[in-house]
């Protein structure tokens, strides 16, 4: 290069005009303009106005063709391209040739001017870059397949020889501008191999803001393309690198200016994401070259402005870049692509919303179980935000305490990408935007007490475990690295932690899920905060802990979002928690009061609005969640996914009555069947339990042309006035007006409640001669029993199991008298007692009819009853049976989908073995608390009974309300039974899981303690 300076033609206006005309055949004003190696004219004439270029005498012909060539291709096959086009000789030639004074010989070319105003002239916008992007991608785009001998160019500027910059480094005054440059050397070392894998084309390899062109009148769009001196083959990446590099000089957000050339470009000729993994370091050697052949051109030529018009920018660019973490930049980048700012990042994502129901709680029970409110570090104002701000810790921590002092909040919650005020250190100013500040927090703040535990949701490696000083900084970090079935690895960080932690965990550890991560640090240990975790996620696992970035600018916040995910679901926080919707609680219960009938209950004395169902759980508008012990409906779940695919294909297909043919109606009746003894064999289908006991009515009716009943004390059976009747539950309660004459009420067969001086083994034959007597009075007066209906294991009369012996007892009495004997499954049935699939199969005998409801259809609108052949001929009368919706397409869908889920998950065998777990953490609590006078359940059917006296038994009620309202305080759901109501009831789903028992027991030993402290 240096060579070439001293060939540099030197031809006068006066000769370059000569040249004009003798060669062009035109006249005009000449005006010079800068160039490095050539010289320049600006031509204006009559014609219009031309650049005349005399070509450097050392520039090998080979590259003069080239260049006409390149021209040359662009006009056929891009002629719309704003890029000069060659104006012939008047010989016909692209090229004139003429001798300088020195005997030198140079090469003449006229092109037309390009009519526009230098980008380097103008503010550079992104709506400009971002055009400056296209018209290079649309250039490159045109010149693919072209190729010409003077394109394989040995060139100082090939981003491919930009390693030679070593070479110069001399020539650097400053050892720390030389320190500086080595980096970047160091850095391109190592990817240099990497560049021959690449795209290569001919490309421009100069789009400086001199030879880019903007529209006068709209400095947003790019008008012109000049200059093509240095066009070569290379890698097509590079065309970007050089345009981002010259972007940046003197702006303000130079990598976001190249992010905008980056959109254009890959818009018009897609970039991959290997070449945008390298623009970072190639847009620094772009500068390093610039700046090391300044250095080395300064030693040759003592006055040449051309070569420094961008050596002072370029240092002030470079040592910003040294100042960026390039992985940061380059997710930058790889965003403006619309690739992911991470490799696999939207997998760690969607992986984890997958599974989110299989990750471990991350404190000590699931985060959405707590109430919690939003830490007010988005409010700039707020006193807990400034007193924080002035590493206050102590006085922002008493500030929350009281606030949750007086609300009942348990967890303070600070979200991802919340605008904050509180990050006034040094250490937050912004390292890509000048004059920004980070104060946009990335990970998920979760505030409780100091020395509060957390755990990993997955099994982890230990990546790091370090002290960071810095006031407002992190105190104890733990870095966690997670590498789970199916999901690329992903980091999890772990902030503000007690120090314990250094002597406990090392690089290195293997954790299980559920494992302790820490404790939450004191002020004094965790950077000067309020106790909170700090917990963030990287989908960068090539990051250290302390590069990790914990609050970032707001203008890449989709990029942040990308590398560093919301937390949220990892730490099992509901996403209801950030948006409430729907109408306020007041307005609901004020339109309850004026719409809906008066005696509508609502549960609670402060009314609970669930806005989701999921598994186990119920999810208030607030976003916490409830674990679900009392609604049997959802029998395997909420919204079972499952059962809501059956339904909603079904629905998507065809939903109509029993009066045409289908055949899901008949495959459910078919596998319905199947799990009852053989004399059970046909089903009528309906929509309720109140709709299957008033059918089976129906057909005892029709059987036996009686009504006389025998029920069982305190029993319910269904809504309707005939189910009221027979429902001593209602009718011997407020509103109701007791027994009519041929109902006839036994006792319930209750052995906590018997007699002490009863004998075990004989309750059931005892109980059963009170439906003894109830017969021998009917048949005093002539009559006799019509049914005997009970629930096979009594619910509402408080979870009370049958003695053995007492169904088969009072099975015989009734079908001796005549009548026939109904088993009431609504509640029980289903295989959740583990053990069978109906409750009745625990007796050992088979009843005349069965009737189902509630978890039948995991809480689709489904009813059934099944019975004998005998009692179907007799309901078979000439009157026709017709249910509107009852076995419709759908319902039949889901019925076949619940069976299928409880039988292919054995459901059954869950229900008895968490069913055992859970009885035996009753007992063990039952030796410690006085006040559980008995335990008792099968499978996942459970009372326990409360007594303010072992020995009388008399009924703890109290206890058992404020137990009840104390769990669901606590986030569990249970309800009390019983005549008393003091017996607590809980009958989870099917899918209850050990970790859902033992949170359970936790909230019930912590409830117990705490009412025990209270009631004494």
């Amino acid at each position: 290069m240096n060579d070439m300076l001293k060939t540099t033609p030197d031809f006068s206006i006066g000769a370059a005009a000569a040249l004009l005309s003798e060669h062009y055949g035109l006249s005009g004003t000449l005006s010079p303009l800068a160039s490095e190696r050539d010289q320049n004219f600006k031509v204006e004439t009559s014609d219009g106005a031309f650049i005349l270029k005399i070509v450097n005498a050392a520039e090998p012909e080979v590259e003069s063709d080239f260049q006409t060539a390149l021209l040359a291709h662009v006009t056929a096959h891009a002629g719309d391209l704003p890029v000069p086009h060659i104006r012939p000789t008047l010989s016909g030639t692209s090229l004139g040739h003429t001798t300088s004074p020195h005997g030198l010989d140079h090469r003449i070319r006229l092109v037309g001017w390009v009519v526009g105003q230098p980008l380097a002239e103008t503010g550079r916008s992104d709506a400009a870059l971002e055009s400056l992007g296209r018209m290079l991608g649309r250039f490159d785009a045109a010149l693919k397949g072209f190729m010409h001998p003077g394109a394989l160019r040995d060139l100082d500027w090939d981003i491919r020889k930009a390693g030679r910059s070593a070479e110069r480094l001399q020539h650097v005054a400053s050892a720390e501008d030389r320190a500086l440059l080595e980096r970047f050397l160091k850095r391109f070392a190592s990817l240099a191999p990497r560049l021959a894998t690449l795209r290569a084309a001919v490309i421009h390899n100069d789009a400086n803001d001199w030879n880019v062109l903007v529209d006068s009148a709209d400095h947003d769009r790019i008008s012109g393309l000049i200059d093509f001196g240095d066009a070569l083959h290379a890698p097509v990446i590079a065309e970007v690198a050089i345009a981002a590099a010259y972007a940046g000089l003197d702006h303000a957000d130079p990598i976001g200016a190249a992010a905008a050339i980056v959109r254009g470009f890959h818009a018009e000729y897609p970039l991959l994401e290997e070449e945008i993994d390298l623009l970072y370091d190639l847009i620094a050697m772009r500068l390093v070259t610039s700046v090391t052949i300044s250095a080395s051109r300064r030693s040759h030529t003592e006055d040449n402005p051309y070569l420094a018009i961008s050596e002072r920018p370029a240092w002030t660019l470079l040592r910003k870049l040294d100042r960026m973490n390039p992985r940061f930049a380059t997710a930058i980048l790889r965003k403006a692509c619309g690739f992911e700012a991470a490799p696999g990042a939207h997998a760690v994502a969607d992986w984890i919303a997958k599974n989110r129901k299989s990750l471990a709680p991350l404190l000590e029970r699931p985060a959405a179980t707590y109430p919690a409110a939003l830490v007010p570090y988005g409010d700039p104002t707020h006193p807990m935000t400034v007193k924080s701000a002035a590493e206050q810790p102590g006085e922002a921590q008493a500030i929350w305490e009281d606030y949750c002092r007086d609300t009942g909040i348990a967890l303070g919650i600070g979200p991802f990408g919340e605008a904050r005020t509180v990050y006034a250190g040094d250490m937050f100013v912004s390292r890509f935007i000048e004059n920004t500040r980070r104060t946009h927090h990335l990970g998920l703040d979760l505030f409780m007490p100091a020395g509060t535990k957390v755990f990993t949701p997955l099994p982890a490696t230990v990546v790091s475990v370090e002290i960071e000083q810095d006031p407002l900084g992190y105190g104890c970090l733990i870095a966690l690295r997670h590498e789970p079935e199916g999901c690329p690895p992903f980091v999890s960080l772990w902030g503000h932690l007690a120090h314990e932690a250094m002597q406990r965990l090392k690089a290195g550890d293997r954790l299980d899920a559920g494992a302790l991560v820490g404790e939450m640090g004191a002020p004094a240990e965790n950077g000067g905060w309020a106790p909170h975790l700090h917990l963030q996620l990287s989908t960068d696992t090539n990051l250290s802990a302390t590069e990790i970035l914990g609050v970032g600018e707001p203008r890449y916040l989709d990029v942040w979002a990308e590398l560093f995910p919301d937390a949220r679901t990892f730490a099992g926080i509901a996403e209801e928690f950030y948006q409430r919707q729907g109408r306020s609680h007041d307005e609901i219960v004020k339109l309850r009061h004026e719409l809906l009938l008066p005696n509508l209950s609502i549960s609670y004395d402060k009314p609970i609005k669930f806005v989701r169902g999921e598994g186990v759980w119920l999810i208030d508008d607030s976003g916490r969640a409830y674990l679900d012990c009392f609604n049997n409906v959802c029998h395997i779940g909420h919204a079972h996914p499952t059962v809501v695919e059956a339904m909603a294909k079904q629905a998507a297909t065809l939903n109509t009555n029993t009066r045409y043919l289908h055949d899901n109606i008949v495959a459910y009746a078919e596998r319905l069947t199947a799990t009852l003894p053989k004399e059970l064999t046909v089903a009528g289908f309906v929509n309720s339990g109140s709709e299957a006991n008033s059918l089976a009515l129906r057909m005892m009716r029709a059987h036996t042309g009686r009504e006389n009943a025998i029920v069982l004390d305190w029993s319910y059976h269904g809504t309707t006035q005939e189910l009221i009747d027979i429902s001593p539950y209602k009718f011997r309660r407020k509103g109701g007006k007791g027994p009519k004459p041929h109902i006839h009420v036994a006792t319930i067969p209750d052995s906590y409640h018997a007699p002490e001086d009863w004998p075990v083994e004989e309750h059931g034959k005892r109980f059963a001669e009170s439906v003894a007597e109830l017969i021998a009075a009917m048949r005093a007066k002539g009559e006799a029993p019509g049914f005997f209906i009970a629930e096979s294991i009594p619910s509402v009369a408080g979870q009370v199991f049958l003695p053995d012996g007492y169904l088969k007892e009072v099975y015989r009495m009734v079908r001796e008298a005549g009548g026939v004997c109904i088993a009431d499954e609504v509640q029980v049935g289903f295989g959740r007692v583990g053990s069978h699939w109906w409750a009745f199969e625990t007796q050992g005998i088979v009843p005349d009819i069965i009737t189902m409801g509630k978890p039948i259809g995991d809480g689709h609108p489904l009813a059934a009853v099944v019975t004998t052949r005998e009692v179907t001929d007799s309901f078979n009368n000439g009157m026709e049976y017709f249910n509107t919706f009852g076995g419709n397409p759908v319902s039949c869908a889901v019925g076949l989908a619940v069976l299928d889920v409880i039988e292919s998950q054995d459901l059954r065998g869950n229900a008895l073995a968490i069913g055992n777990h859970l009885m035996d953490a009753f007992r063990d609590m039952q030796k410690r608390y006085e006040v559980i006078g008995e335990v008792r359940g099968l499978g996942l059917f459970l009372g326990i009974e409360l007594v303010s006296d072992r020995r009388t038994k008399a009924p703890a009620t109290d206890f058992a309300r404020a137990a009840s309202n104390g769990a669901r305080r606590r986030g569990v759901l249970m309800g009390t039974e019983g005549p008393h109501d003091n017996v607590l009831k809980m009958r989870p789903p099917m899918i209850f899981s050990k970790r859902d028992a033992d949170h359970l027991i936790a909230v019930l030993e912590e409830t117990f303690a705490d009412v025990t402290r209270t009631l004494g």
